[in-house]
């Protein structure tokens, strides 16, 4: 077999052993380590090759940012800094029509801001606003369809995980990507309550106990700016400690990543939220997590390096260019690709496997990596709400404890919120500008 064959055919394994339910980074480390050994014919250089790629691949002092914004996030959860953001944005908006559904949209953008984790805004708001939404009525397809489609804010709107890993793969600037998610995240979290408005306004049976209570006289008294900055102070402290100081040029992303988690634990400790038996669980859960991503990223660079000893990227762009196609072709095919893929597989994955392959096949078309990492990582969150891995959706039917919330109860009302999310995809190819305004 050529290089060129067993670089295809490490790609097409690597799917199918997927499909059968292997481990991602197993699959990704066994297919490129026989890959080289085969495209080499020399079972040391394989060997000597992969525990490179696994040594280098995560030494960069860049990549402890992974660990501390997880920490962060972790830290704020259990500040209950997304219950205080529900409830200032529940008081403000509870007069309009779907107010509790926009309430959770506008606290998962908040929430967002502050922690970069999907998971733990999906853990969050599924205690937090379905009981809520359930207690006035609203249709439980509906309540927990909010809460997971909002969930997805998380990997969108900086600081974002997602955005750091892509940043690290395409070699761009953390600061940049942060910069380039804040316009479409806005702009996803507009269309979301856009679209939660009409439904209230066009099918009010959705919400047929909400729409009395909202007319009702209202016994709780207007939030007070006291009370707004004792509930949202610590949030708004963290916002911009952590993203005004990476703009400003005053941390790198990995300092603002230690300073935004020494906040929230000092706002954990001072909310008296935090015990030894608490402290313990998060720093293990945000081991776990950590190793996770890394181990990905270590199983992707050696994926990454035996596709570029094969020189298939290179053939694959070749035969791109020979079609003359144009680079819309090119992104609807990426898109595609992600949307199968996350039905079988986590975003950070996706993210991995693809990159390496697309990134080549855009260079010639001189388009702007920013953008492309953005665009990518909108249509690779998709996946998040699609069945049957929609990971967002099993978080919110595993943290729920009313039993008559079944999984098929979650996909189905989040599907909503992954067409919008498709709009959106749409809507950043045809408008470059809406990633690109704040860079």
């Amino acid at each position: 077999m050529t290089p060129i064959e067993i670089g295809i055919a490490s790609v097409s394994v690597m799917l199918v052993l997927i499909y059968l339910g292997i481990h991602v980074p197993f699959v990704l480390a066994l297919t490129s380590f026989v890959g080289v050994w085969l495209i080499r014919d020399n079972f040391q250089i394989a060997v000597y090759m992969l525990s490179q790629a696994a040594a280098q691949s995560i030494s960069d002092y860049v990549f402890a940012v992974i660990p501390l914004f997880v920490l962060m996030g972790m830290l704020v959860s259990a500040a209950d800094l997304g219950r205080d953001s529900y409830t200032v944005a529940n008081r403000l908006l509870r007069k309009l029509p779907g107010g509790l559904g926009i309430a959770t949209v506008a606290a998962n953008t908040i929430f967002a801001s502050i922690t970069g984790v999907t998971i733990a805004s999906a853990a969050v708001f599924s205690r937090i606003a379905v009981p809520e939404m359930l207690r006035f009525g609203y249709d439980r397809r509906f309540a927990v369809g909010a809460v997971a489609g909002s969930s997805v804010l998380g990997m969108l709107i900086p600081p974002s995980i997602l955005l750091i890993v892509y940043a690290i793969v395409a070699e761009q600037s953390v600061g940049d990507m942060f910069l380039a998610g804040i316009g479409p995240g806005l702009l996803l979290a507009f269309l979301f309550s856009l679209g939660i408005y009409l439904t209230a306004v066009l099918n009010p049976k959705l919400m047929r106990d909400a729409a009395a209570a909202a007319a009702a006289p209202d016994d709780e008294p207007d939030l007070t700016l006291r009370e707004f900055a004792e509930k949202m102070g610590p949030t708004l402290v963290l916002v911009v400690a952590v993203l005004g100081g990476i703009y400003g040029g005053v941390f790198t992303p990995t300092e603002a990543g230690a300073v935004g988690a020494a906040l929230a634990l000092a706002a954990a400790l001072l909310r008296r939220r935090l015990t030894w038996r608490i402290l313990w669980n998060i720093l293990v859960e945000t081991g776990y997590i950590s190793s996770s991503i890394l181990f990905i990223v270590i199983s992707a660079t050696m994926y990454s390096r035996m596709l570029g000893i094969s020189g298939l990227p290179t053939q694959i762009s070749t035969l791109v260019s020979g079609l003359d196609a144009s680079y819309l072709v090119v992104l609807l095919i990426f898109v595609g690709i992600a949307l199968v893929l996350g039905t079988i597989i986590d975003s950070v994955s996706i993210l991995l496997i693809t990159v390496p392959l697309f990134i080549p096949l855009l260079q010639p078309y001189d388009v702007s990596l920013v953008w492309f990492g953005v665009v990518a990582i909108m249509a690779i969150e998709i996946g998040l709400l699609t069945p049957p891995f929609g990971m967002s959706c099993y978080v919110v039917r595993s943290t729920l404890t009313d039993h008559a919330v079944t999984l098929e109860d979650v996909f189905l009302g989040a599907a909503p919120f992954a067409l919008i999310m498709l709009l959106v995809v749409g809507l950043l190819i045809a408008f470059p500008q809406i990633v690109l305004v704040f860079v």
